[in-house]
C-alpha cells in the first residue's frame, strides 16, 4: 500500500502541471476531443504562471518534481523530430544546466569520501561546469596535472529518489487499476526497471565498474570512446574521470565546431550503440546530448555511466534478426522473429502481423531522417502493438528507451541521418558472425557437447548394495548407450537443419 506521502506528493504534482498550464496546454487545443478541450480549459482556471512556451512551461513543472521527473524530460528533449524542435529545446537545460549546489558542500562531501582532504588529491578543484538531477560535475586538476572531471552526488538525494520512487509505483498502481487499455504496457514492471535503475546511479562506484567495462568495449570497435576511471578518485557518492574530449552536444555551437563531420558523427552514434548491444550485450542506457561529447573531425566521447542496459544471448539474437529483417525488407521473417521471441500472443497471424510492419517499414525505408514524421510513426506502431496484444518487455526497456534517444540524437547532428543505412554494417557483421554455418556448426558441436554429459550422467551405474561376487547392476547396455547417442544426434541435427 502506497503511504499517505506518496499520494500527496502525486497530488502535488499534478497540482504543479496544472499551474503551469502544462497538463493540456493551450496550444494543443485544436488536437483535443471536445471533452478533453472542455477539462482542459476548466484546468485552466487554476493556472497561475501561464509564461513561457509549452516545452518551458513543463521544463519548470518537471524540475520542481525531482530526479526521476526530470530524467522523463531528459528522453523527451531528445525527440524535437516527434515533439517540435523548440518544445525539445525548452526542455533541454534538464540534461545538464539544472541548478548546482555549492562547491564548498561537494570539496566536504569529496573529502569525506575519499577519506583525506581535498588537496591531497587535485591541486586545483573548480566550480560546478554541470549540474544534472542527480548530481553535478566539476573541473579539477590531479597531482599529476592531469584535467579531471569530478562528479559529485547531491546532498540528501537518496531520500529524495526514494520518494519519488513511492510516487512513482503509486501512479503506475493506479494506471494499472483504472486504465485497463494501458495494462499491456505493464505499468508496474516498468516502473519497477525505471526505479532500480535509478537506485543502482546512486552508487558512483558501479558507475565507475560500468565506465570501465564500457571503455574496453568500446575500444573495440572505435565508435564511441570512455574518458578512463581515476580510481583512486572514487567513493560511493564521487567518480573521478579524465576530461571529455571537445564538446557537449548540449551547447548548440558543439555542432559548429570547424572540420566536423556530422554525417560520421551521427553514423558513429548508431553503430556505436548497436555495436555495445549487439556484439557485447551491455550498452549505455543513458546517451542524450548532455552526456555526449564531440570533436572535429568526428570523435565521439560519451560520460556518465550510472545506467547501463545488458541483453542476454537471446535477447541480442532476436533484436539482430529483426534489424536484419527489417534492412532486408523480409517482414514476414520480422513477424515470425518477434512471435518466435513471444512479442506477440500465439494467436494472432503471422502474416497478418508481417501486413501490417510492412505498413510501417515501407514508407519509411531509405528515406533520409528530415522526410519522414517520427510522431506519424509511432503513432502507427503503438496503434499495430495494441491491435495485435503486444505487453511491454520490462527486460527491453533500457533498450527501447535508448534506441528512441540515440534516433533523436543522430537526427539532430545530422536532419538526413538514414538509420538503415548506418544500421546495416554492425547488423550484417553480427549475423555472418552468429549465424553462419560455421557458427551453426560451433553451436552444434556445444550442445552435441552438452547432450553427451548428460547422457553419460544417466548411464552411470545406479549405487546397489550387493553381497560378494554378485554381478553388478544398473549399467546401461551398449546397445541402449548408443541408440540414446544416436537419438539425441538425430534431434540436434534436425534442429540445426530446420
Amino acid at each position: 500500500m502506497a503511504s499517505g506521502g506518496a499520494y500527496l506528493r502525486l497530488i502535488g504534482a499534478g497540482w504543479t502541471l496544472v499551474r503551469n498550464d502544462a497538463l493540456l496546454p493551450r496550444e494543443l487545443d485544436a488536437f483535443y476531443s471536445s471533452s478533453v478541450r472542455l477539462m482542459g480549459r476548466a484546468l485552466r482556471l487554476f493556472a497561475s504562471r501561464r509564461g513561457g512556451r509549452p516545452g518551458e512551461r513543463l521544463a519548470r513543472s518537471l524540475e520542481g518534481m525531482g530526479p526521476v521527473a526530470i530524467k522523463l524530460g531528459q528522453l523527451l528533449s531528445t525527440r524535437g523530430d516527434i515533439f517540435g524542435r523548440a518544445f525539445a529545446e525548452d526542455l533541454g537545460h534538464l540534461k545538464d544546466r539544472l541548478p548546482p549546489f555549492p562547491t564548498t558542500i561537494a570539496r566536504a562531501q569529496v573529502a569525506q569520501e575519499l577519506g583525506r582532504p581535498v588537496e591531497e588529491v587535485f591541486t586545483a578543484f573548480g566550480e560546478p561546469v554541470a549540474a544534472a538531477s542527480l548530481a553535478q560535475a566539476h573541473d579539477a586538476l590531479l597531482l599529476d596535472g592531469r584535467r579531471v572531471a569530478v562528479k559529485v552526488l547531491r546532498p540528501g538525494i537518496e531520500r529524495r529518489v526514494a520518494a519519488d520512487s513511492a510516487v512513482l509505483m503509486l501512479a503506475a498502481r493506479l494506471v494499472e487499476r483504472w486504465a485497463p487499455a494501458a495494462r499491456r504496457l505493464e505499468p508496474l514492471k516498468f516502473a519497477t526497471t525505471v526505479i532500480r535503475a535509478t537506485e543502482l546511479e546512486l552508487d558512483l562506484r558501479l558507475e565507475a565498474a560500468g565506465a570501465d567495462e564500457l571503455t574496453e568495449v568500446m575500444a573495440r570497435d572505435g565508435y564511441m570512446a570512455a574518458p578512463r576511471v581515476v580510481w583512486d578518485g572514487v567513493g560511493k557518492r564521487v567518480l573521478t574521470m579524465e576530461w571529455a574530449a571537445g564538446m557537449p552536444l548540449s551547447d548548440a555551437a558543439a555542432l559548429e565546431q570547424p572540420g566536423l563531420d556530422r554525417k560520421t558523427l551521427a553514423d558513429n552514434l548508431t553503430r556505436a550503440f548497436l555495436a555495445q548491444a549487439l556484439d557485447h550485450g551491455v550498452f549505455h542506457a543513458d546517451l542524450h546530448e548532455g552526456n555526449l561529447f564531440a570533436a572535429a573531425p568526428a570523435v565521439l566521447q560519451a560520460v556518465d555511466y550510472g545506467i547501463i542496459g545488458r541483453l542476454g544471448p537471446t535477447e541480442r539474437r532476436y533484436l539482430a534478426e529483426i534489424l536484419w529483417g527489417f534492412l532486408q525488407r523480409d517482414y514476414e521473417r520480422v513477424a515470425q522473429v518477434h512471435f518466435d521471441a513471444g512479442y506477440v500472443p500465439a494467436h494472432h497471424s503471422v502474416a497478418a502481423f508481417a501486413q501490417a510492419l510492412r505498413a510501417v517499414g515501407e514508407p519509411v525505408f531509405g528515406r533520409f531522417a528530415n522526410a519522414v514524421a517520427m510522431s506519424r510513426v509511432l503513432t502507427q506502431l503503438f496503434e499495430i502493438t495494441a491491435l495485435f496484444e503486444m505487453r511491454l518487455r520490462p527486460e527491453l526497456v533500457l533498450l527501447q528507451k535508448t534506441m528512441m534517444t540515440v534516433e533523436g540524437v543522430a537526427r539532430r547532428i545530422d536532419p538526413q541521418h538514414d538509420i538503415w543505412a548506418a544500421s546495416e554494417p554492425v547488423v550484417r557483421r553480427w549475423i555472418a558472425r552468429e549465424l553462419s554455418p560455421v557458427s551453426r556448426v560451433r553451436q552444434l558441436a556445444g550442445e552435441a557437447e552438452r547432450a553427451l554429459r548428460n547422457i553419460a550422467r544417466l548411464a552411470q551405474p545406479a549405487p546397489v548394495v550387493v553381497a560378494t561376487e554378485t554381478p553388478r547392476r544398473g549399467s546401461a547396455p551398449l546397445w541402449f548407450t548408443l541408440g540414446v547417442l544416436a537419438a539425441a544426434a538425430a534431434f540436434l541435427l534436425g534442429t540445426w537443419w530446420r
